[in-house]
């Protein structure tokens, strides 16, 4: 099984579709658990009417697919909100911010 870094960095293959930047940069990955032989992911979407939530999550599915695990679950919070200030500074700067 993966570790939790391992499965942050398979993340970063997902990217918002809107922005360009990939989730983890952008701090969508509040929370990674790798445990037996279960993979779970808490994130969160840059607001709750995010048309393109569906197509993240889906994007999530297909790469922690790629795991050995028997069970991986992506779980939608939005507490905390998301804000800006949870961008890494590569992000940021992919950005122009």
């Amino acid at each position: 099984m993966p570790s939790s870094a391992e499965v942050r960095q398979a993340l970063t293959a997902v990217i918002d579709p809107e922005l360009g930047l990939n989730i983890v940069d952008l701090g969508l990955i509040y929370g990674v658990e790798v445990e037996d032989r279960t993979i779970v992911v808490r994130y969160t979407l840059t607001t709750m009417g995010c048309g393109l939530g569906p197509v993240i999550a889906g994007q999530m599915t297909e790469v922690l697919s790629a795991f050995p695990a028997e069970d991986v679950r992506t779980e939608l919070t939005f507490r905390p909100p998301w804000s800006a200030d949870l961008i890494s500074a590569e992000g940021k700067a992919f950005l122009g911010i």
